[in-house]
């Protein structure tokens, strides 16, 4: 086996996907609560020969760093926005939100509206769930509303509900669906009030992604692609000029 092929294409494999993650994160920078993706390596010597097995089975050929991406869940800043139904989340957590199906999605973009219904709702028109279900504005009611740090929506003096606040055993569980939603189908996941976090109203979370981070990253990935790609030209020149000058 070459080696040296072998290495220089697993690497442009990787590449390609920390380039996948970097297009996300530049085309998502502006969308409220998006939690950049992060690829990470494994620290395993590339080319590293397994131990024979103790079976006296065959051992692997080689072994290969690989590569795992995973959502970055910091912090991402607060802007003020001074609308009232736009919030955010100061500390970990999300807020939980009913998809059309009837199921629950977690999302830390808090750009909500008031549907023709009365409902606290996400931008998709998912309603917005608090301590008892989906919180309504009285339509009848003219007074402004406020949020309380605590997460309470009061309109005048009437306290219409309390933004539910969920966190979770281990977020990194959580498996994006698109529009800014996590879902929590995975079994290993337990979910549990955020009670530490407080609610901001009249501001949004930026998404917690740099740009120009994001740029020297992909610059980063172009010159690793281009070292493989050269050192798979070199191999396959020099694998040629032995299978020639043997074959002569």
């Amino acid at each position: 086996m070459n080696v040296s092929l072998y290495q220089a294409a697993s690497a442009l494999s990787a590449n390609e996907r920390w380039q996948d993650a970097i297009a996300q994160n530049i085309s998502a920078s502006s969308v409220p609560g998006y939690k950049k993706q992060d690829i990470s390596f494994s620290a395993v010597e590339s080319g590293l020969q397994a131990q024979a097995s103790s079976q006296g089975g065959r051992p692997a050929q080689w072994v290969q760093p690989l590569s795992q991406v995973q959502t970055n869940f910091s912090q991402g800043e607060l802007q003020a926005t001074r609308k009232a139904t736009d919030m955010a989340i100061q500390g970990p957590g999300f807020f939980e939100v009913q998809r059309p199906d009837g199921s629950l999605a977690y999302t830390r973009d808090g750009e909500f509206g008031i549907s023709a219904r009365g409902e606290l709702v996400t931008k998709s028109g998912y309603p917005v769930q608090g301590q008892g279900g989906p919180i309504t504005i009285d339509p009848n009611n003219s007074n402004p509303i406020t949020v309380t740090e605590r997460g309470d929506v009061v309109q005048g003096s009437d306290v219409r509900g309390r933004i539910k606040l969920m966190d979770f055993n281990n977020p990194a569980l959580l498996v994006q669906s698109g529009g800014g939603l996590f879902s929590a189908a995975q079994p290993g996941l337990q979910p549990f009030p955020a009670n530490n976090s407080t609610v901001r109203s009249g501001y949004i979370e930026a998404a917690n992604t740099s740009t120009m981070r994001e740029m020297t990253d992909l610059i980063a990935v172009m010159r690793s692609s281009e070292a493989n790609q050269r050192i798979i030209q070199v191999q396959d020149e020099r694998m040629g000029k032995v299978i020639s000058e043997l074959g002569a």
